[in-house]
């Protein structure tokens, strides 16, 4: 959990560099592994760890053989980005908040989102699964699959507050191994959010997002 923790800060810093001191900017590439190791006082595994941090929320990316750089996605919303690097990602208030707000996106939007809405949960709902079942990465699906639900809200703040919530959660979570348990939830916990969103049965929708939420809560050991 230390080492989690530390990785998360050191993600911060890389952040910092980046929109804050402005010493870096689109198409730049970052300075050697073992320079900037050296400069941010971490081991070279740390420092991987946060460069994978940064890579799951496309801000950096890593040519293989050439080096890492920095994306376009750091100019689509700076505000968010600055955000979340000056603040410190607790996980346990990050999960809370997920239980206040995201049962009530479902429930909304089993209500209002328009049926190409509900389709568009319901892919990326299956592109996650594919993901899954094939051991790829589905940390971009993830956010798309939950941003998608708090857009079929048609609540102007929960489509705000959203994106900046799920990008910080990935802060907590990307780098933690997943049981196979914990992902046979997210298949099971998907499918029954998809059943009753194409239902629109919203109090099944919100019931079934609260057990997704509390399953993930449990088995990341989130107490």
């Amino acid at each position: 959990m230390k080492n989690k923790m530390l990785s998360q800060s050191v993600a911060d810093s890389i952040l910092s560099m980046i929109t804050i001191e402005k010493r870096f900017s689109v198409g730049d590439k970052l300075p050697n592994e073992l320079d900037l190791s050296e400069e941010l006082n971490v081991s070279r595994t740390t420092l991987r760890e946060a460069i994978r941090i940064l890579v799951a929320y496309d801000i950096l990316e890593i040519r293989r053989g050439k080096g890492t750089y920095v994306t376009e996605k750091i100019l689509e919303q700076p505000q968010d980005l600055e955000q979340l690097s000056s603040v410190k990602v607790n996980a346990k208030d990050l999960y809370e908040m997920r239980l206040i707000f995201e049962p009530e996106a479902a429930y909304l939007a089993a209500i209002r989102g328009t049926d190409a809405e509900i389709k568009r949960i319901i892919d990326y709902g299956k592109q996650i699964e594919n993901e899954i079942k094939s051991g790829k990465d589905r940390t971009k699906d993830e956010h798309a699959f939950h941003k998608a639900i708090a857009q079929a809200t048609h609540n102007e703040f929960m489509n705000k507050l959203m994106p900046i919530l799920y990008q910080a959660i990935s802060k907590g979570v990307v780098l933690s191994i997943q049981s196979e348990k914990a992902i046979n939830d997210t298949i099971g916990d998907h499918r029954m959010i998809m059943e009753f969103l194409e239902q629109r049965n919203a109090e099944g929708a919100k019931n079934a997002m609260r057990i997704h939420i509390m399953h993930a809560i449990k088995e990341l050991n989130i107490e």
